[in-house]
């Protein structure tokens, strides 16, 4: 919540990069009413920040000339957010920015003063993000570092990729426009020659990556907000329909946010709608919950589960061979 303490600091930086603003503009920026934006001038002036009028089409409301805001003034709420800021970059970047994170908040510990120093250090022990990557982030810190190198100098990278999708590896010539990181993983987007088009690969599955000499033009066009909100909903989407057991309700309850929709039965059973990219991903997940759940439909997806299902139990039908020396 905003505090009278932080909208006059708010309305000083405006003030301060934009002079001559009109009482209805900085009233909406503040989210105040004009009575209260003039009651906030009569603040400042008391505290010796005079603020001066102009009339006329072109005036408006300005700082009194060469008055500069000290730097460095944070709101308590502000300070923290720039140490939770600066810890999730050492968590996600790893090595790459370690020592940054580290200066920039020894920085911001030798100015604070002593309430905004307590209120940070509460933070950074009761608000923790951890855990963020699902590939071993110190192992892939060379190619971040290189494919940041050739993003920011416009340099061209050399990759041997495994898809996941085939056997195999290939060789491919990249323009790295971007690096990000999206459900625990690191991407690269950038253009491939290979394929002549934009694409997206998975910086664990980069088996060698050279970083070129080569230079190319980064396109004025690209937006990669744009381009990851177009790639998600482009995706390939697999419907499935699974009944979960009485005794597994808990499990639906538990994980809410994974199901589409839910619908309680007779029995206490519970049938729910699920979407994921193929239907290998969810077969696994079927086979995860073994006799909790069932497959209503696809058909596809029912006779996938049976075979792997089958084919499971053959390995077990037997006892192991003893092993002979």
């Amino acid at each position: 919540m905003k505090t009278p303490a932080t909208r006059l600091i708010t309305l000083i930086m405006l003030l301060q990069r934009q002079p001559n603003q009109k009482a209805a503009d900085l009233a909406e920026q503040l989210g105040v009413s004009v009575r209260t934006l003039h009651r906030y001038f009569e603040m400042l002036d008391e505290i010796g920040i005079p603020i001066y009028a102009e009339r006329g089409p072109h005036g408006g409301f300005s700082l009194v000339r060469g008055y500069k805001l000290p730097p460095l003034v944070f709101t308590p709420e502000e300070a923290v957010a720039i140490s939770l800021g600066t810890n999730l970059v050492r968590e996600m970047w790893g090595q790459l920015y370690q020592e940054a994170a580290l200066g920039a908040l020894a920085k911001l510990d030798n100015v604070l003063p002593d309430a905004q120093r307590a209120e940070v250090a509460w933070a950074q022990r009761a608000l923790i993000a951890t855990g963020m990557h699902r590939a071993d982030s110190h192992q892939m810190a060379p190619f971040l570092d290189m494919i940041r190198t050739g993003a920011r100098q416009h340099r061209q990278i050399e990759i041997r990729y495994h898809s996941g999708s085939q056997p195999g590896t290939t060789e491919r010539h990249v323009d790295p426009y971007a690096l990000v990181h999206r459900i625990g993983w690191w991407y690269l987007i950038g253009h491939c020659h290979l394929r002549q088009a934009l694409r997206t690969f998975r910086v664990d599955r980069i088996i060698d990556l050279e970083l070129l000499e080569q230079e190319f033009e980064y396109p004025d066009d690209f937006d990669p907000y744009a381009y990851l909100e177009a790639e998600f909903q482009n995706q390939p989407v697999v419907r499935a329909h699974l009944r979960f057991a009485p005794e597994a309700a808990h499990i639906v309850q538990a994980n809410h946010f994974s199901w589409e929709a839910v619908q309680k039965n007779a029995d206490g059973s519970l049938d729910v709608t699920m979407a994921a990219p193929d239907l290998y991903w969810i077969a696994s997940l079927v086979l995860s919950f073994a006799t909790w759940v069932t497959v209503l439909d696809p058909p596809e997806l029912r006779t996938m589960v049976h075979e792997w299902a089958a084919a499971t139990a053959a390995i077990y039908h037997d006892p192991p061979s003893e092993r002979k020396e």
